[in-house]
C-alpha cells in the first residue's frame, strides 16, 4: 500500500525558514516523480514544486523560485522541500504526492497517493 507522510510544518515569522519532509512507504521513491502542493484557506490546491526520478529540471511555481529547493534522498525514501525567505502568502497546508511525471514547466502530472498534509503558517 502506497503511503506518504509529511512532516516539518509549523509557525514561522516572515523571512524565516522551514524544511518539509515527505516520507514514502509502499514503493521506492526512486521510481516515482514526487511533488509538493499547498492549499491556503479558501483557495484551491496548487502545485509548488516537483522532482523527477532523474532529479533533473525540477519544477517550481513562479512565486517560490529562488526561495524553495526540492530534493530527494532515495536511500532514506524521502523528498524534502527547503523553504527560505518565507512570506505570509506561503501559508497553507502542504501536501506531497506521487505522480506520473514531473514536467519542468507545468508541474506534477496526475498526482495521486496524497499524504495527510502539514500546516505551514507564516506570521509575525
Amino acid at each position: 500500500q502506497v503511503q506518504l507522510v509529511e512532516s516539518g510544518g509549523g509557525l514561522v515569522q516572515p523571512g524565516g525558514s522551514l524544511r518539509l519532509s515527505c516520507a514514502v512507504a509502499g514503493f521506492s521513491p526512486h521510481y516515482k516523480d514526487i511533488g509538493w502542493f499547498r492549499q491556503a484557506p479558501g483557495k484551491e490546491r496548487e502545485g509548488v514544486s516537483c522532482i523527477s526520478t532523474s532529479e533533473r529540471n525540477p519544477y517550481y511555481k513562479d512565486s517560490v523560485k529562488g526561495r524553495f529547493t526540492i530534493s530527494r534522498d532515495n536511500a532514506k525514501k524521502s523528498v524534502d522541500l527547503q523553504m527560505n525567505s518565507l512570506k505570509p502568502e506561503d501559508t497553507g497546508v502542504y501536501y506531497c504526492a506521487a505522480g506520473v511525471q514531473c514536467h519542468w514547466r507545468i508541474g506534477l502530472i496526475r498526482p495521486s497517493s496524497w499524504g495527510q498534509g502539514t500546516q505551514v503558517t507564516v506570521s509575525s
